[in-house]
């Protein structure tokens, strides 16, 4: 859909598509679904934001079109328009009439995927489809204050009620086939937030990244969601499967700047050169170039040598 349109214009395009090929539902103010119904094979249900929507995806639509649209299968969006955690008694009381009405039953398998605070929602709505497979990127299990009393990142959302239903997002995933957890250790209160989901069916995948909410970005950019809901859906995602799948990121130019970024910061000239070199093997990036020369010429002066024999020998290659 057009970046042009506004929020609310955007909506009402979707609410279009909703009524054509499903339904479109307003959950109050800050909430809305939308189902598309294709094959009743496989079911991919989404939580995110407006605003990650719009921001993210090439083509201005939810993720559910981008990773469903080809495959046939039916999916389900979950928006919200603000940074509430799905944390409203409306999108509640809407998961209890699914689960009323029987329909994750209709669908012989079900994935659902989130990241960040749509991460949380995910692994706590899980649990309406049980047998579920679940894709995490970087939740937070919970913004309890009693529990998380060390993340301080989202001051508003500590308002939020995370008492009662659907709440603590580890718990409500103990009905689900697996669920996979990318986070990136390196960002301590994600780490933190991913420590808290302990269970024989979830699977930790360290994803190191340098900055914080990137990660999906890069899924994102590499088409690596669609990549993952495929392998999930045909039962074949494992914790081996998913590193070899991510390690795609390491062709990721962004991925590979953060990377770099990261290493830098820790003035580590020998890492840095092992770094840069891995890199240009594969591709003549100007900056790794550039930062190789720089480790090479530090790494020299460590050593005692002659800096201008170094620069020479970099001029000739």
């Amino acid at each position: 859909m057009s970046g042009d349109l506004s929020d609310a214009e955007w909506l009402e395009k979707l609410r279009g598509i909703g009524e054509r090929d499903g339904y479109f539902s307003n959950l109050g103010p800050d909430h809305a679904s939308i189902f598309v119904e294709r094959s009743h094979d496989v079911l991919f249900v989404a939580f995110e934001t407006l605003f990650g929507i719009r921001s993210v995806s090439d083509t201005g639509m939810p993720v559910g079109f981008d990773v469903c649209n080809r495959r046939g299968w039916s999916h389900l969006s979950l928006i919200t328009q603000k940074q509430t955690w799905f944390r409203d008694q409306r999108v509640w009381n809407y998961f209890d009439r699914l689960v009323d009405y029987g329909f994750f039953e209709d669908f012989d398998r079900v994935i659902v995927y989130g990241a960040g605070m749509c991460g949380y929602a995910a692994a706590a709505f899980s649990v309406v489809a049980p047998g579920a497979q679940v894709i995490l990127v970087s939740p937070q299990a919970t913004l309890d204050r009693t529990r998380t009393q060390w993340d301080s990142r989202f001051p508003t959302a500590r308002r939020l009620d995370f008492s009662s239903r659907y709440a603590y997002a580890p718990d409500m995933l103990e009905a689900a086939s697996q669920a996979f957890l990318i986070y990136d250790p390196d960002e301590a209160e994600d780490a933190m937030h991913a420590s808290l989901f302990q269970g024989s069916n979830i699977h930790h995948h360290r994803y190191r990244r340098g900055r914080a909410g990137a990660i999906e970005a890069d899924l994102r950019a590499l088409g690596l969601v669609s990549v993952l809901a495929e392998k999930a859906a045909n039962g074949v995602l494992t914790p081996a499967k998913l590193a070899s799948i991510l390690r795609l990121r390491k062709r990721h130019v962004p991925y590979l700047r953060a990377l770099l970024a990261r290493v830098l910061s820790e003035d580590r000239p020998a890492l840095t050169a092992a770094l840069c070199r891995a890199v240009l093997k594969d591709r003549p990036i100007p900056r790794f170039k550039q930062h190789l020369e720089e480790a090479e010429r530090q790494l020299a002066a460590e050593r005692g040598e002659d800096v201008s024999d170094v620069e020479q020998a970099q001029d000739r290659a």
